[in-house]
């Protein structure tokens, strides 16, 4: 239970360091570059204390990658804009716990016992508690609908990413191999950077023509004041979240269920209550604590349920 509750703790860092990032550059390229940073870390960490790609699982872990962080992560940040980061990440988190315990069970086998369900849900019910009430003003039935699809989609491709995660670990242990989290964590990165950058490229298409035809030192200052302004929460983001986050949340699946994973990892919203008030100012309502505590006794029961 630790990794995951660590990954949780990561993921609430970045959550808060990707949202300063995006607010600055825009989601696409902010996620863009968290993930060419990550990818910088976890190549170092795979080929100097790992083996790279050279393991039977590396083409699932890529996919993984690909379908987990690449889509998972694009319509996240599509879905941002429409509904905010909070509620999305309450819809998400919600949503991506269940979906990976049915897809592991249809395609695995593997199954949750009823007490194990009942806290999984109890945790995540302590997150729709601690942030529905704070949720207003969605400005029309569009942005719900669109964002709430968005949100749909992300859970499903974080759900499929997770077990297909799953799977390459247990298609190394039958091949009698161990690859470490980071390891995986670092093939997985690979298949996600893949897709942000053919996002970028797709997003950001219009705005590299004009750089093509704009002067080099003009093109060159809007670059260093842009990068001035936000490579640390970039950097902040990358670490903790796709380098350390996602690490801790491989070394969770090498020995848990999909299922429970993910279901602790929903705490992330809940944990990002404390960073909220100290960076940006803001006051959890009283239902924000009650929901919390709720969680955490939904995480303290799984821990110690066999």
């Amino acid at each position: 239970m630790f990794p995951a509750l660590l990954a949780a703790i990561l993921f609430s860092i970045s959550g808060v360091c990707g949202h300063r990032a995006a607010k600055s550059i825009g989601g696409t390229e902010a996620n863009f570059w968290r993930l060419t940073f990550s990818a910088v870390f976890l190549t170092l960490f795979a080929y100097i204390w790992g083996v790279g790609m050279s393991s039977p699982s590396f083409p699932l872990f890529f996919l993984s990658g690909v379908v987990g962080i690449g889509i998972g992560d694009v319509a996240y940040f599509q879905a941002l804009p429409k509904l905010g980061s909070r509620l999305s990440l309450l819809l998400i988190e919600c949503l991506s716990a269940p979906v990976a315990a049915a897809i592991e069970w249809a395609w695995l086998g593997t199954t949750l016992t009823s007490t194990q369900m009942i806290f999984g849900l109890v945790v995540l019910l302590g997150v729709a508690v601690a942030l529905v009430p704070s949720e207003r003003g969605l400005s029309s039935r569009n942005e719900l609908f669109f964002g709430s699809a968005f949100c749909a989609l992300s859970a499903l491709s974080g759900g499929y990413g997770v077990v297909l995660s799953r799977k390459a670990f247990a298609v190394d242990a039958a091949a009698g191999f161990s690859l470490s989290a980071g390891n995986a964590s670092f093939q997985r990165v690979l298949g996600g950077l893949l897709v942000g950058g053919i996002c970028l490229l797709f997003v950001k298409r219009g705005e590299f023509r004009v750089q093509a035809r704009a002067p080099r030192h003009l093109v060159t200052e809007v670059a260093k004041r842009k990068w001035k302004a936000m490579w640390y929460w970039v950097l902040l983001n990358s670490l903790a979240g796709q380098t350390l986050g996602v690490s801790s949340m491989q070394w969770a699946l090498k020995t848990t269920r999909g299922g429970i994973v993910l279901a602790i990892i929903a705490l992330t919203p809940i944990l990002i209550i404390p960073l909220a008030v100290w960076i940006e100012g803001e006051r959890p309502s009283r239902i924000s604590l009650v929901g919390s505590l709720i969680a955490v006794g939904g995480v303290i029961g799984l821990a110690l349920v066999k």
